[in-house]
């Protein structure tokens, strides 16, 4: 397929992970694909892997100017954006009585300042040329609730209504703005976590309907639907990618006869 032929656009975080299975994705359909993130080892790991179409920079969202700037200097330079996928993110983990009010803050600089400053950027160029899809990378973690997760959860939780008014702002300018909702999936990083306990991984997957982890690659391709003109009337939706995990009712089993 070549649905994004001649696109354009921006994935924040997309150096590895989920994003970077973005970028390959969307560069394999067509795509020329800039990603940003902090540390250059790995954005010289990621250029290797996906070649020419994938141009890379050194910079931390929280670098408002700099984001925001990188958007400006793409729309210049291709005389289009076309797509941006917010997907860098910070996750804490703690309870909230032990949680410092920086701690709390800084999931919502990331996961929710952030996409706005790169959405506030990305929608000028977008609405006035009439076109343009934003995806907004959240999580499981913001349609459910699980303990010492409390500042992600909410930042996700925040992250997904901030799409959908972001979506209702632009939507008469031809501009969509969509949500992806991964559960737990089998990244690098996930993976290092939950093998760092014994058995942690298999149970985690065994509390998925699906009875398995999601791959990075199949929230890629729930991505590249939603970002491409297949989903020309889908906006200010929030699709879960997750093995059913979110509609899942958990009851304890009934005792023993």
């Amino acid at each position: 397929m070549d649905r994004f032929s001649q696109k354009i656009g921006l994935i924040t975080g997309g150096s590895e992970g989920i994003g970077l299975a973005v970028a390959q994705r969307l560069i394999a359909e067509g795509a020329q694909v800039y990603v940003c993130g902090r540390r250059r080892e790995v954005l010289d790991a990621a250029k290797a892997s996906a070649g020419d179409a994938l141009h890379v920079r050194e910079l931390d969202v929280l670098d408002s100017e700099g984001l925001s700037g990188l958007i400006d200097e793409i729309y210049t330079e291709h005389s289009r954006l076309d797509f941006l996928v917010n997907n860098a993110m910070h996750v804490g983990w703690s309870a909230i009585h032990e949680t410092s009010i920086e701690g709390f803050r800084q999931d919502f600089k990331v996961n929710v300042d952030a996409a706005f400053v790169s959405t506030q950027a990305a929608l000028r160029h977008m609405t006035s040329q009439g076109s343009g899809s934003i995806l907004n990378v959240a999580s499981i973690n913001g349609l459910l609730a699980i303990d010492n997760m409390a500042a992600y959860s909410a930042s996700k939780a925040a992250l997904i209504h901030f799409s959908k008014a972001a979506a209702m702002e632009c939507a008469a300018s031809g501009v969509r703005v969509n949500v992806i909702a991964p559960g737990v999936i089998a990244s690098a990083s996930n993976l290092a976590a939950l093998g760092s306990i014994p058995g942690y991984t298999e149970a985690v997957a065994g509390g998925v309907p699906m009875n398995r982890l999601g791959e990075p690659e199949e929230v890629a391709a729930a991505a590249a639907f939603l970002l491409s003109d297949e989903a020309s009337y889908i906006t200010a939706t929030c699709l879960s990618v997750d093995g059913g995990k979110a509609s899942q009712l958990v009851v304890p089993p009934p005792p023993a006869a």
